[in-house]
């Protein structure tokens, strides 16, 4: 079969490239038509490689292994989708985990990642306005910056365009769940009762754009208010649309419910590109021990091959981990199991 995709692998840090080493193992008998080309343990992603590649699996990392900046800014892979599906088979806290699958969206590039903070003495400097939304009797407050003595500031941006790509890329995809049976809804979160002038306009920008996509159901709910929902009626989401670090924060949430981080595969999505990785977890208490479940990484390379157009493998690949995992026989320890991180792949590789 003749290769003409290529695929550049980075295994991460610490217990990682044990995982990232399995779904190689698990991806190569396959037999796909991609070339890879795999870093070695620590090994950075050069921008060049990453740009002559047609996508990256990324292994978990510490903040050692370095490119997942390039990634996520130089490619502009402005949604980070972040599914949240029960396996039959993982120990749950939840009573009844085996209705969750749901997919949380949040936007990538901008809210407080946009990484432009600094001392107060800047915007005491530049003669920033600090006057709260809050009022008291009718007099607005204003908080005392210039008295404060040393701290910082951080910055949420919200632009109409981030929102609005964002918005129809959720819509998008819950067009295509409802197409698979599911209910069709995005519902966005946020906290728009404490921050109305950035929450608040994430909020009504999303849903102008969600309510002109035909066929998509749109409601919301308030931050706090999501996560007691997704331990207790999760079974009442379909796609979640959320600002940056809510959906970073949340999307832990959703996946302590179905097994933990050890279970949570994602992938960044722009225009034009897209990378795909666990969603946390280099695992440095367990490295080199060979017992770190690789369940994460094999589901991030399943998202990996469906965006490659290489559906029938990566349905396959997504098959073969559920068989593997409900079957219960060969669960690694954080499953309940003794198994080690290679034989789980090669289960999963027997039933591909």
């Amino acid at each position: 079969m003749t290769a003409d995709r290529h695929v550049a692998v980075v295994p991460g840090d610490d217990a990682a490239p044990e995982a990232v080493d399995a779904t190689m193992s698990v991806l190569e008998q396959l037999a796909l038509p991609v070339t890879w080309t795999v870093l070695k343990p620590g090994e950075s992603l050069t921008a060049e490689l990453a740009d002559a590649s047609d996508t990256v699996l990324f292994g978990s990392s510490n903040g050692h292994t370095g490119g997942l900046m390039q990634l996520r800014f130089g490619w502009g892979t402005y949604a980070n989708v972040r599914p949240v599906r029960y396996i039959p088979g993982v120990p749950s806290s939840l009573r009844r985990p085996d209705d969750v699958d749901y997919v949380i969206v949040h936007e990538a590039l901008e809210d407080v990642y946009a990484g432009i903070e600094g001392p107060l003495s800047r915007l005491a400097a530049a003669g920033v306005d600090l006057t709260t939304q809050y009022e008291t009797a009718g007099t607005r407050l204003r908080y005392p910056f210039t008295a404060a003595g040393e701290g910082v500031y951080g910055i949420k941006i919200y632009t109409r365009e981030g929102v609005e790509r964002v918005a129809r890329f959720a819509a998008a995809l819950a067009l295509r769940r409802k197409a698979q049976g599911h209910a069709g809804r995005v519902t966005i979160g946020g906290k728009w009762n404490v921050n109305p002038g950035t929450d608040g306009f994430f909020h009504d920008v999303a849903r102008a754009v969600i309510e002109e996509t035909p066929g998509v159901a749109c409601d919301s709910c308030l931050a706090d208010d999501l996560g007691r929902r997704f331990v207790m009626s999760p079974e009442q989401f379909d796609v979640v649309l959320l600002p940056n670090l809510l959906g970073d924060v949340l999307s832990d949430v959703g996946a302590g419910t179905v097994g933990g981080l050890g279970m949570a595969p994602s992938g960044g999505y722009g225009d034009s590109r897209a990378y795909f990785e666990p969603v946390h977890g280099s695992a440095p208490d367990i490295a080199g021990r060979n017992v770190i479940n690789p369940t994460a990484t094999l589901l991030s390379a399943a998202m990996m091959l469906d965006h490659l157009g290489l559906t029938d493998a990566a349905q396959r690949l997504d098959s073969a981990v559920r068989t593997v995992i409900s079957a219960g026989d060969c669960a690694t320890p954080d499953l309940g199991g003794t198994a080690s991180t290679g034989e789980f792949a090669r289960a999963v590789a027997g039933s591909c």
